[in-house]
């Protein structure tokens, strides 16, 4: 397993649409095992394969308290959204330390294949809701910032490219 940079906001290639896995294989396989590990070690709750430079329609996630239930989710497809919806503070890894309201469905059904390459579909809601909405919309290229209002997002640009610049110092 390996440890994989994730790319910062506003990097050009998070706008990247993923395409399809064409094959469950060994290397898929792989890709979901290192992008768990490296969730897990940013402390994160899901992580797209756009937020490491792959851009292949591959999430996964984990919301459990105990850090205990990942969830790989490959080719993933919204099948059904509730009429409902909440406002959600949301944050993310390639925009670390920001934090901000985002609306999103209460409650999805999602279709995909697992890390096996079987079929199912799970039923989302509250917090896997959210965080399943999130990484999604990683794979066609959206951040969760691009929400906001042009004047935060511009705020949250500013300061992430300052604090790029200060640490390639």
């Amino acid at each position: 397993m390996a440890l994989l940079p994730i790319l910062c906001y506003p990097d050009p290639k998070l706008h990247t649409v993923a395409k399809p896995v064409a094959a469950v294989d060994a290397r898929i396989q792989q890709l979901a095992a290192d992008m768990l590990e490296t969730m897990y070690e940013a402390k994160g709750i899901g992580l797209a394969a756009t937020q490491i430079n792959v851009h292949e329609r591959l999430i996964v996630i984990d919301v459990s308290e105990e850090r205990d239930q990942p969830m790989v989710l490959i080719n993933p497809e919204l099948v059904w959204t509730s009429a409902t919806t909440h406002l959600n503070e949301e944050g993310c890894l390639s925009v670390p330390g920001i934090y901000d309201g985002v609306t999103r469905f209460d409650a999805v059904h999602v279709k995909a294949l697992d890390e096996k390459g079987n079929s199912r579909v799970i039923e989302a809601d509250g917090l896997l809701a959210v965080c399943v909405q999130h990484e999604m919309d990683h794979l066609v290229g959206k951040v969760f910032v691009e929400y906001l209002s042009p004047l935060k997002r511009n705020r949250i640009k500013t300061k992430m490219i300052k604090a790029q610049r200060e640490e390639s110092r």
